[in-house]
């Protein structure tokens, strides 16, 4: 089928697609949609599914031929043709293993355009897109995966979900028939998705559902990869190692394998993104981009005062990396002067090329929200030349820089006036592991207790975590500890944010703790040491605590199981660093208690972060404030 716009043009059939995404999402609503995909589903099951899982998108892949055929089937389905893109990494390698084609030659980029509901609820569709001009060695794919609409799905989204009840949700859509499909944590948006395939007499022409819950829920995650009838479990028909399966050619692309030496080679250059990340960083090209605008390569080399040719080389691998976006330059004007034939050591392409930012890019201007331009700085500077030395480290167990510097890191950036500075707002860069701090059950008492209620962050920095804390409950007071340069910058934030007035400061040392709070924060602070020293710091702490008074620790933990975190990573980065560690909660439990202190329980944040609740030993057993989210140690 093809649709004919009024001018006689035509476009290919993805457009009645779009068209009918669109008019699906405007029409339904959860209660009605959910015994669609679910035959069968009533009663309790029902209520709890709808009640829990807010209908949020339907998702489609169009094969447009270009920008300007995806912009015109946008409009005539009454989308926004302006919706910003950025490039669909899951989608891209999903397409890549069903093909057997290399990611790169694939461009997928995701849009999603409002729709609204019947009621004026706020709805999306997503629509991948990749370009595949007349003729291209892409059309088979096209033609494949309009058959069999493999990426067609609709999307649930549960809002601030608790464990428990995420995984009950997922027992009912397996119950009633749905399959788990795979699904992943995206750090960059602290958002898990689980993917499930429809029972077959589905009553819709949509065969998969995506479940979407904000935060890290890989506990949940695990098991539902794990579960027998997701295609990955070994008891799976469809899985490489049963018995009665015969080996594919392509078993090992679709299980996204690569022969080793090319899995090398991709980790040998984990190098040169770091690089390309912090020097477009350092050279200010994020800050002469925007997400909407494509720029010439010679307009960006102008206003950064770079070399083109050069930029252009780094534009390519940033275009690669996600970070920006390569776009075609529009049609010339035919009655232009033709343009002077290139030197015969220049590019004659150059001048076409255009490049706009990514949203991911965008998170390296410096004028951001959540910017983290610092960190690419940071781990682009100084502790890029101490991963330098990283075998020192391991060798001698001692950072590798004090072995480069002559000196701590606390010492050296404090005596830096760029860098001391520079290394606060990296650590303010990760804020968004604060998110669901302020909602705390600790923090949430203290907020509603009858007499104002005070909250020390202790080492505190530039006050990020405090002033989100101070911001979301106006009757706490709170009281900052740090180094006599951080307490100014602290200060100046605070003041910024309109709670500086509930803030008292003090410029001093762990040794300093201020006595008579009610809530004691420790933020990123106990991996920077030994064990030796987080038992100092901490019964500097328990001293400090009234009876009554709540300690809240905030720090990646190694997973007791091995499995990949982003607290194995930064491991490593605090022996190399700082000589300091990440622990498992266990590790953390012991030395609570070498302090005097008991741990309560920790629950997750963002970021691979959690928070640890810990009283003095004494009253923990029967005092403790009761949080919904814990896990017991």
């Amino acid at each position: 089928m093809t649709t004919t716009f009024p001018d006689k043009t035509l476009l290919p059939d993805d457009t009645a697609s779009l068209r009918a995404a669109a008019r699906f999402v405007r029409e339904h609503d959860s209660a009605a949609l959910l015994p669609l995909l679910l035959p069968g589903l009533g009663g309790p099951d029902l209520q709890a599914l709808a009640g829990h899982c807010r209908f949020a998108h339907a998702g489609l892949l169009l094969f447009p031929p270009d920008a300007d055929s995806l912009r015109a089937q946008l409009a005539f389905c009454g989308l926004a043709v302006d919706t910003p893109s950025h490039p669909s990494v899951v989608v891209r390698e999903r397409l890549a293993r069903r093909h057997g084609r290399d990611p790169a030659e694939l461009d997928v980029r995701i849009l999603r355009p409002q729709v609204h509901g019947r009621h004026g609820q706020r709805r999306a569709v997503e629509v991948f897109a990749l370009t595949v001009p007349p003729h291209s060695v892409l059309e088979p794919i096209a033609a494949h995966e309009r058959t069999h609409q493999h990426e067609a799905h609709l999307a649930f989204e549960i809002e601030d979900p608790e464990p428990l009840a995420l995984r009950g949700l997922c027992a009912i859509l397996v119950r009633h028939g749905a399959r788990p499909d795979g699904g992943g944590y995206n750090p960059h948006e602290d958002g898990t998705v689980l993917y499930f395939t429809l029972p077959a007499d589905a009553a819709c022409d949509y065969g998969r559902l995506e479940l979407y819950a904000r935060g890290d829920h890989r506990d949940t995650l695990a098991a539902h990869l794990d579960h027998p009838g997701h295609p990955g479990h070994p008891g799976h028909p469809g899985h490489p190692g049963h018995p009665g399966r015969a080996e594919d050619p392509y078993d090992r692309i679709r299980r996204g394998g690569r022969q080793p030496a090319e899995t090398l080679l991709h980790l040998l250059t984990g190098a040169w993104t770091t690089q390309a990340l912090a020097a477009s960083a350092r050279l200010g090209l994020p800050d002469v981009m925007d997400t909407r605008t494509a720029y010439r390569t010679e307009d960006l080399s102008r206003l950064t005062g770079t070399d083109p040719r050069s930029l252009a080389t780094l534009l390519r691998y940033l275009t690669m990396l996600g970070a920006v976006a390569q776009e075609p330059d529009p049609e010339p004007d035919q009655e232009a002067a033709p343009e002077p034939a290139p030197e015969p050591d220049q590019e004659p392409d150059r001048k076409q090329e255009r490049f706009r930012l990514t949203e991911l890019g965008a998170l390296l201007r410096a004028d951001a929200p959540g910017s983290m331009r610092s960190l690419a700085l940071m781990y682009g500077g100084p502790f890029y030349r101490s991963f330098g030395a990283l075998d020192h480290a391991v060798r001698t167990g001692q950072p590798a820089f004090d072995h480069l510097f002559g000196e701590s890191h606390f010492d050296h950036f404090a005596r830096d006036p760029e860098l001391g500075p520079l290394f606060d707002q990296s650590m303010a860069a990760s804020s968004r592991m604060f998110h669901p701090l302020p909602g705390h059950p600790v923090i949430t008492a203290a907020a509603r207790a009858h007499a104002p209620a005070t909250v020390v962050d202790v080492a505190g920095g530039n006050g990020e975590l405090l002033g989100r804390i101070l911001t979301a409950h106006p009757r706490l007071r709170g009281t900052l500890l740090e180094r006599p340069h951080a307490v100014a910058a602290a200060r100046r934030r605070l003041d910024a944010a309109g709670c500086g007035a509930r803030c008292d400061y003090r410029a001093g040392d762990f040794a300093d703790v201020p006595s008579g709070g009610d809530v004691y924060v420790l933020s990123r602070v106990l991996h920077d040491w030994d064990d030796d020293r987080c038992r100092e710091i901490l019964r500097h702490c328990a001293r400090a605590m009234p009876a009554h008074a709540n300690l809240l620790v905030v720090e990646r933990l190694l997973p007791a199981d091995g499995s990949p975190s982003l607290a194995t990573a930064w491991d490593l980065h605090m022996l190399c660093n700082v000589g300091g560690r990440e622990r498992r909660a266990d590790h953390y439990a012991r030395l609570l208690t070498d302090a005097g202190l008991e741990l309560v329980g920790h629950s997750p944040l963002p970021l691979d972060a959690h928070v640890l609740h810990a009283r003095k030993a004494a009253v923990a057993a029967v005092a403790a404030v009761p949080d919904p989210v814990t896990r017991r140690s």
